[in-house]
């Protein structure tokens, strides 16, 4: 049995510029990841996109450029994005459990060591998604830094995962011309290519995907960066073929 990770963005799961949620979107993914599943392969969602999903709910006409406006998305948006998890993932006989962090809880030793136990209890209940997101409607730096990327990180090394895969808007990491590179070894060199274009709803962009696959492998956990929009792309990389970038681990990073 393997463990995934899989960061999902906004521009994946939403559409209008990020002011709405994508249900095809869901319901794509949520048959891709049963499908995996199905195989042995135990998945964890981090996902963002609470933010658009509050601004239909509330009915904005743009998103919130203000921090409260923001988190009143989130509040009133979270609730939708995890219906839509839930109805999707149950057409295949999965049930969508919400875990919301925050950096206080990653970052204490107590906090961090619940969530591990609660992530692991939930995996070993048998038909379980995690569907895991930073606590938007308090947290300000996932709001300001795009740190669902960097979450996703520190959830891969929480649980041990086997691999982190990043969904984004895009085909993989692009260098200043927009060619997609397709693997990276030297993150500090692709930094340097990387166009630092993003889209209208993206918080991060590339800059914080990078930074979290440097964690990631820092710990001996090999990731990759695929357009979510795409069908079929996590199971194209899981079995090698040539989707996305893939950052793989040196010999001497393997964990053992």
């Amino acid at each position: 049995m393997s463990r995934l990770v899989i960061k999902l963005g906004t521009g994946v799961l939403s559409r209008s510029g990020g002011r709405a949620l994508d249900t095809a979107q869901f319901r794509r993914i949520a048959r891709e990841v049963a499908a995996l599943h199905s195989t042995g392969t135990e998945c964890l969602l981090v996902s963002s996109a609470a933010i658009a999903a509050g601004v239909r709910v509330l009915g904005f006409t743009h998103r919130p450029d203000d921090l409260p406006g923001k988190q009143a998305c989130a509040a009133t948006g979270q609730p939708e994005l995890m219906r839509l998890y839930a109805a999707s993932f149950r057409q295949h006989g999965l049930h969508a459990a919400q875990l919301l962090l925050t950096h206080g809880d990653i970052d204490s030793r107590m906090r961090r060591t619940n969530a591990k136990n609660t992530l692991e209890r939930l995996l070993a209940a048998g038909p379980v998604v995690p569907v895991i997101n930073e606590n938007d409607s308090v947290a300000v730096e996932e709001l300001r830094f795009g740190d669902n990327d960097r979450l996703s990180a520190e959830v891969a090394h929480l649980v041990r995962a086997d691999r982190l895969i990043i969904l984004t808007s895009v085909d993989g990491l692009q260098d200043s011309d927009g060619n997609r590179i397709k693997e990276v070894r030297d993150i500090a060199a692709a930094a340097q290519l990387v166009r630092p274009d993003k889209g209208e709803e993206s918080v991060g962009g590339m800059k914080t995907k990078l930074e979290a696959v440097e964690f990631a492998i820092s710990f001996g956990i090999p990731c990759a960066i695929l357009d979510g929009r795409k069908p079929g792309q996590i199971a194209a990389s899981l079995a090698g073929g040539d989707v996305g970038t893939r950052f793989p681990i040196s010999p001497k990073k393997r964990r053992r």
